[in-house]
């Protein structure tokens, strides 16, 4: 028999920033940037927040998990 997934979840991160930003030098374009990974409910179970890249606003910015 396989072995179950246990605990794991898959969530969706979504960037903060949302194109909220004026300056329009550093927007490449419209839209919100996602990633989606897993993590262990039992050990985390609080919402995950990660810094990663934002392909929309060409920077570094804090992911929350939306789901």
């Amino acid at each position: 028999m396989g072995k179950s997934k246990g605990s794991r979840i898959t969530i969706t991160l979504e960037c903060e920033c949302k194109n909220n930003k004026v300056n329009s030098i550093n927007k490449r374009k419209k839209g919100i940037a996602r990633y989606t990974t897993s993590k262990n409910k039992r050990n985390t179970p609080n919402r995950l927040e990660i810094k990663k890249f934002c392909s929309y606003c060409n920077c570094h910015e804090n992911f929350k998990e939306i789901k």
